[in-house]
């Protein structure tokens, strides 16, 4: 008789991303390659932003949090995915499953309040340009990424916790290359409707809260933008923020799309292709829209590519 947190099942199977034989080797040699971009342009971006101070900015300080998390959250699941392309039996440990849902819908969350700090960051900047040094403070910035943390280690916390309340009995094959909520929730063999409900609530509040602030801060920034009297004004700040909205609409688009479907067997595996964008791409994308395409950015890579070329001479 089961009691507690106690379960039949010790360790999950993932069963990956597609179970044709036929696409395993190249979609493991696409996913390296996507996960190997992701590391360096991520540690790169880190790099790059600690050692230049005239990069110590509120836009690049949100940037290099940014570039932490995806590093982070990356890394979280990605080793096993690859491991499943070119293995039989891609096993995980129950704790070792708990311990990933745990990090990866800490990473997630936080994710998306580091998004909403960087549109309001942008929102201040060009809607009060003239406080925005006053009002982006270190002090306001510091508290938006604690606070971005924290929402990300609160959802995780109910998420997971509400995870550890449910049996899990013979089926353990996981419908996803990696843990996650939806397809654990169809494996136990216990009531979900508890966990169901912290998902509607928890997932709700972190895609609408922050979208609502983003867009409404998109709302004046598109207002300032059209008072901007220069041409080459309007066109740089359409640019900065055309490149910000692509990014969170497949971030935002493709996990509410997951977690907001109906958690059925058919919507899992569209759910499985969904995701793929918010866990593979738009971590790889984040430092090419965010980065090279600044000029900032350019220059500070041009001086550490100078100084590198001098020590080399010497």
């Amino acid at each position: 008789m089961l009691t507690g947190n106690d379960s039949l099942v010790t360790e999950f199977v993932l069963a990956g991303l597609t179970d044709l034989q036929e696409l395993q080797l190249p979609l493991f040699h696409l996913c390296l390659m996507i996960y190997i971009v992701t590391i360096v342009g991520n540690f790169g971006l880190l790099t790059l932003i600690g050692l230049n101070s005239h990069l110590h900015t509120p836009m690049y300080y949100f940037l290099f949090n940014l570039s932490f998390i995806d590093l982070c959250y990356s890394s979280v699941f990605s080793p096993k995915m690859l491991m499943n392309f070119v293995s039989k039996r891609n096993a995980i440990s129950y704790v070792g499953c708990m311990t990933q849902l745990f990090f990866f819908l800490f990473f997630v969350i936080s994710e998306c309040y580091m998004l909403t700090s960087m549109a309001y960051d942008r929102y201040v900047a060009i809607c009060n340009p003239l406080l925005y040094r006053v009002t982006m403070s270190q002090q306001v910035c510091s508290a938006l990424s604690l606070a971005a943390y924290v929402m990300g280690f609160v959802g995780a916390a109910a998420h997971t916790g509400c995870m550890l309340r449910l049996t899990f009995c013979n089926a353990n094959v996981i419908n996803h290359y990696l843990c996650d909520i939806l397809p654990l929730l169809q494996l136990s063999c216990t009531s979900t409707y508890v966990n169901e409900v912290v998902v509607l609530v928890v997932v709700g509040i972190n895609i609408t809260v922050p979208s609502f602030t983003i867009l409404t801060s998109y709302i004046f920034i598109l207002t300032s933008i059209l008072h901007i009297k220069s041409t080459h004004g309007r066109s740089k700040a359409f640019s900065t923020c055309s490149s910000h909205i692509i990014a969170i609409s497949l971030f935002f688009g493709s996990g509410a799309f997951m977690y907001l479907k109906y958690s059925s067997p058919g919507s899992m595996d569209q759910g499985k292709i969904s995701s793929v964008f918010y866990t593979n791409v738009v971590p790889m994308l984040n430092p090419l829209i965010y980065s090279l395409r600044n000029k900032d950015v350019k220059v500070a890579l041009r001086e550490v590519m100078t100084k590198i070329k001098k020590r080399d001479k010497l």
